[in-house]
């Protein structure tokens, strides 16, 4: 059980990291970083495999239409993805990612409508910053260089994905340390030196990615693992990059009201100082943000 005494000792024992700051940046106008309330980022899902269904669209017209909502709901960006992260989801290769996602892209962000692309295909990362993609969501490692020197070129930002492996498909077991914490503060701060020494200034830092690790099967596990990185979100901010976190849904709790979890978590990420929230429902969480920033 979470109680306000395990609250209390993670501040205590964490105090100086409490009083880091992160940078903020502008992103076609709008600026990041830096501020006491999270942004949202909305999830447009082109990939028929996608667990959760409200995100799922089978086509460019039904994506485009449900960026557009998402952007009036409140989503600060938007995400689109044309390939699953479960294992058992298809693979989509680099030219079936283009032609699906690029259409989106090009109407969504003529349309003013700051967009992410999810990839880890270089070939995908130029063609979506050609289209007028504003961020690419990294989810794989190898030639992570290629990729932030192309993300410096279009002056466009990056969200750097914690992957213990090449990319979201090819993983590993998730090697759970006495201090996961500090194992993904040294990887940050090797991939944010090197996408600032390839000119990189937009930066987001992602621990969780969905939470996607297969000796993560059980559920309580996974939910604590997930329910700690959260909370202890806050001590990665001393890299001075701001914090992404994928609000995940925890089906076997939540059972038949799963499209509630989202805002749960979404409490705990907040308090542990994520600054964007990337959420399947932006109007219930844009609700969650609005009355945690109300205060008590």
């Amino acid at each position: 059980m979470l109680r306000l005494e395990d609250l209390a000792r993670l501040a205590e024992s964490h105090a100086d990291a409490l009083k880091a700051e992160v940078a903020g940046f502008e992103l076609r106008g709008r600026r990041f970083g830096g501020s006491a309330r999270p942004h949202l980022m909305g999830v447009v899902n082109l990939s028929p495999d996608s667990w959760y269904r409200e995100s799922v669209v089978l086509n460019a017209e039904a994506a485009i239409r449900r960026g557009r909502r998402l952007a009036v709901e409140g989503a600060d960006l938007v995400d689109v993805g044309a390939e699953s992260t479960l294992l058992q989801a298809a693979r989509v290769d680099a030219d079936g990612q283009k032609n699906v996602l690029l259409p989106v892209v090009r109407e969504l962000s003529a349309a003013g409508v700051l967009v992410s692309v999810e990839t880890y295909h270089p070939e995908v990362t130029q063609a979506a910053l050609e289209a007028g993609a504003a961020v690419i969501n990294l989810t794989g490692t190898r030639g992570s260089a290629e990729h932030y020197r192309r993300i410096a070129a279009h002056e466009a930002g990056v969200i750097i994905c914690f992957v213990a492996g090449d990319h979201v498909r090819a993983v590993g077991d998730l090697r759970l340390e006495d201090d996961h914490t500090q194992v993904l503060r040294d990887y940050f701060a090797r991939e944010t030196e090197l996408a600032a020494s390839c000119g990189v200034s937009r930066i987001w830092i992602d621990p969780g990615l969905g939470f996607y690790y297969k000796n993560l099967a059980d559920s309580a596990e996974r939910v604590r693992y997930q329910m700690r990185t959260f909370l202890h979100t806050f001590r990665l901010r001393t890299l001075g990059w701001p914090t992404c976190q994928a609000l995940p849904h925890a089906f076997e709790y939540f059972e038949d009201e799963v499209r509630s979890a989202e805002g749960f978590f979404a409490v705990l990420a907040t308090l542990g100082r994520t600054d964007l929230l990337r959420t399947h429902e932006v109007a219930r969480v844009r609700g969650v943000v609005r009355t945690l920033e109300a205060g008590p």
